[in-house]
């Protein structure tokens, strides 16, 4: 068993099957409540494994390693006790009604980030399905659900995993998970997980069965890093790659969403994140899997082809654009956003080249920062305006809504969602959620000491944050009120109404029109056309699919001399406005007359999108 594709408990067809790995171990046994202690075989390579008769289902267990106290099985399918508690035998049989799901597909994927516990007031998976509906609606393809492996804790983020196999138990049981996807792949929406094997959340057992876990040879600012280049690294890659394959393979995930890449240090020949990838895409077959990732430095071997050396992920996200519309929003640009003005020529370089920063100098870190990535095609950037991150990294965890004027915040969403690249939203961004995202972590006593003592250091970075009077009413991440407060108000769905509206209306733009599509053969330019304001021209073969989007974020804007020939509609036509971002009902002042043949002015905090239209002969 050098090379085992399950860890953990599963059922066979005379019990239960007990696999772990364990190197510099002599001895594995595995009791079972109620049941006795049996004695796991050692196969080499670390690993043990048993086959217990008569014991399925429900089944309570722990290991004993040597002489150590009884603990969790690292590869636990379900921990109903917590992180400290029995492990539980499961069963993955599950009657699946989805045989006809094949997969999100590379292109034209619109992407919605949750956390589960916060996303309804219930925070389970049975309050999420219910929502799908409404996702659908939205125009949502596929759904991003921050990490759900067993932590420690009443409550948190996820991203301090320590028993990676077992879904969190608060949110619901395994086959409430599977109901979910399943769900969600009948109204024709995928599901990616979030996965984090950057490091070990506080807690974990991992050190328990073997210091190989863990790497001497590189930091890591979270935690503890695994070890996937040093000795004995196999066994550690072999757990990571299984378990990416059983998310995929068990609850019908359609892929990854993969956590701070960049601190997954591994100099060997293959790569760990090549590896995960290709296991998880082998696991849906015949299924399509979708694969994201998360990589500060933004390298481009991420997305690039396994054909060219790279690890062929779909898709990378990029802060680049969220930066630059940001600053250019809210005029803010400190801290990490001091590498960015917010002007015009960022955004339209955001929109054209996916990231800004492909090798140039960083101020903020005083070197080169990116990789060159000019050439590649807008589908394998994955732009937003919020995530968990942008949102919680500040002292009071606004959203966009609570940070600019509404006007601003609907001139904005367009660039996102009209845009070449793959769009992200966040829970509730949808209809303006006022209500904040917070860091939080449900922990106690020295732990939850650190774990506010590291956040209160991590937000001084940004210097409205060390007033006193600002450090001494920061919300503690173990305050269960922290958590409360982050939850969405659904009620804001309707009150919010007219935001909700936008966002479909501009999703069905994106769908139903060729130039906001990612499978057409499309050219993208732009321009700036003044201090504030902007263009994008989307061209294709056929000249009645031109779009031009033009969004002013300064002043009102008299277009009086326009000596850009973006703006020049396409031979014997003229421009007719498509949509507004100050439609009425979005809540906008209403649209002004858009005549660019004549004396016009476009609007400040506005977008609009123009088609063209046949000019009727004099």
């Amino acid at each position: 068993m050098s090379n085992p594709k399950s860890f953990g408990a599963t059922l066979t067809d005379t019990g239960t099957q007990f696999v772990l790995w364990a190197p510099d171990k002599n001895r594995a046994v595995v009791e079972i409540e109620g049941v006795g202690s049996f004695p796991l075989s050692a196969d080499g390579g670390g690993y043990f494994h048993a086959v217990v008769s008569d014991v399925g289902v429900g089944a309570r267990y722990k290991f004993r390693l040597d002489d150590s106290p009884a603990m969790p099985d690292l590869a636990s399918r379900w921990q109903p006790d917590g992180s400290d508690g029995h492990s539980v035998v499961v069963s993955e049989a599950f009657e699946w009604t989805d045989g006809l799901w094949e997969g999100p597909e590379p292109l034209d994927q619109v992407i919605y980030e949750l956390h589960v516990g916060t996303f309804t007031s219930q925070g389970t998976w049975n309050a999420a399905r219910e929502k799908l509906p409404h996702l659908r609606d939205l125009g949502v393809t596929v759904i991003q659900v921050m990490p759900i492996g067993c932590f420690k804790g009443a409550f948190g983020w996820g991203y301090d995993t320590t028993l990676p196999y077992a879904p969190y138990a608060p949110y619901g049981t395994p086959n409430e998970l599977r109901a979910f996807i399943d769900a969600a792949h009948g109204l024709g929406i995928g599901v990616i997980v979030d996965v984090v094997y950057n490091h070990a959340g506080m807690g974990d057992y991992y050190r328990a069965y073997s210091e190989h876990f863990f790497t001497q040879s590189h930091g890591n600012e979270w935690g503890s890093a695994f070890n996937y280049d040093g000795e004995k690294s196999r066994g550690v890659r072999n757990f990571m790659i299984a378990n990416a394959a059983y998310w995929v393979r068990e609850f019908h995930f359609d892929g990854l969403r993969i956590d701070a890449a960049q601190a997954m240090i591994d100099d060997s020949e293959t790569h760990i994140i090549a590896e995960v990838t290709e296991a998880a895409r082998a696991a849906a077959e015949p299924r399509r899997a979708y694969i994201v990732v998360e990589n500060q430095p933004q390298e481009r071997r991420m997305i690039a082809s396994p054909d060219e050396g790279g690890y062929g992920l779909d898709g990378m996200y990029s802060d680049d654009f969220q930066h630059a519309v940001r600053v250019a929003a809210t005029g803010h640009n400190d801290f990490y956003y001091r590498d960015y003005l917010g002007s015009p020529q960022e955004i339209v370089s955001a929109l054209k080249y996916g990231f800004l920063y492909q090798g140039q100098r960083s101020d903020m870190r005083d070197q080169a920062y990116g990789t060159y990535n000019l050439d590649t095609p807008a589908e394998h950037f994955v732009h937003f305006l919020e995530n968990h991150d942008q949102v919680a990294n500040s002292a009071k965890g606004w959203r966009l809504a609570k940070l600019m004027s509404l006007a601003r915040l609907r001139a904005i969403t367009p660039l996102l969602l009209l845009g070449p690249q793959t769009p992200c939203l966040f829970q509730g961004q949808e209809f303006g959620s006022t209500k904040p995202f917070l860091y939080f972590a449900g922990r106690t006593g020295e732990e939850a000491e650190a774990v506010a003592e590291g956040r209160k250091k991590g937000l001084m970075d940004f210097p409205s944050v060390t007033d006193p009077e600002m450090l001494a009413n920061l919300a503690r991440p173990d305050d269960p009120k922290t958590f409360a407060t982050s939850t969405l108000d659904w009620s804001e769905l309707s009150s919010n109404s007219d935001l909700m509206a936008l966002h479909r209306d501009l999703l069905v733009l994106r769908k139903s029109q060729p130039a906001f599509s990612q499978k057409s053969a499309r050219r993208i330019d732009g321009a700036v056309v003044g201090e504030g304001a902007f263009m994008l021209r989307f061209l294709l073969a056929d000249p009645s699919q031109h779009r031009l989007l033009l969004c002013n974020l300064g002043r009102d804007l008299h277009m009086a001399v326009t000596p850009e020939p973006l703006l020049a509609p396409p031979d014997g036509c003229r421009w007719v406005l498509e949509w507004s971002s100050e439609h009425p009902q979005y809540g906008g002042a209403g649209r002004r007359p858009v005549e660019p043949e004549k004396f016009w002015i476009l609007p400040s905090d506005c977008t609009l999108v123009l088609r063209p239209e046949k000019r009727h002969p004099a």
